[in-house]
């Protein structure tokens, strides 16, 4: 079986990193980690990425242009088919966005198009919503757009404050990113204008995590 390559991108600790390290690590998985792209030097990320063995790049250009440049010609020597943003806190050169259109995807802890931007989680508990989450995307130049490819829904509660509501919604981010890479691995996605379409369909018993993981 020929595995999707896939870069990450990352600006810290790199926890979806590890969930993706973990997913990739069962050879039935139908992605692998080819690369890891940091804008920072020393994000903790790095070290889960060469504790994998996986090739890794530390790109501290603070022009967004000459950044995208750095990262572009690794991830084309890499072989780089898809592009997971994981945590990377810096805006991308519009042109490089523009050219990885629909190669490129991005977790966000909120239930997009609500809450987008910064402190996620604190605008949905000043907001007074029961239910929050993540959602995964396809990336577009503006921030936090881009047709949704699956989001996982988790309770708010009552004396939730913004470290417990991350916490939570981190949880459901490490379950939700794999399963979305893996569909669009597995070539189960199809956009329809602003739509993504999953083939397979959804199933009825798993409200929550949507997609749900019985399609996989």
């Amino acid at each position: 079986m020929k595995r999707l390559k896939l870069a990450v991108f990352i600006s810290g600790r790199g926890s979806n990193l590890q969930a993706l390290i973990d997913a990739a690590s069962d050879p039935i998985y139908p992605a692998e980690i080819a690369l890891v792209i940091s804008n920072r030097a020393d994000a903790a990320g790095l070290v889960r990425a060469a504790a994998a063995g996986i090739p890794r790049l530390a790109i501290e250009e603070t022009d967004r242009a000459a950044f995208a440049g750095i990262a572009d010609r690794a991830l084309h020597k890499a072989g780089v088919g898809l592009i997971a943003l994981a945590g990377f806190m810096r805006l991308l050169d519009t042109e490089f966005v523009v050219a990885w259109r629909d190669r490129m995807v991005n977790i966000h802890p909120s239930l997009l198009p609500a809450f987008p931007g910064l402190r996620a989680q604190r605008q949905a508990l000043a907001a007074g919503v029961k239910f929050s989450g993540c959602t995964v995307h396809f990336v577009r130049p503006e921030v936090d757009t881009g047709p949704i490819i699956a989001q996982a829904v988790v309770p708010v509660a009552d004396d939730d404050n913004e470290v417990r509501l991350a916490d939570r919604i981190l949880a459901a981010e490490h379950r939700l990113y794999p399963l979305a890479i893996r569909l669009y691995a597995e070539g189960r996605l199809r956009l329809d204008g602003n739509r993504v379409r999953i083939s397979g369909g959804y199933s009825t018993d798993f409200v929550a995590l949507n997609p749900s993981e019985a399609l996989t």
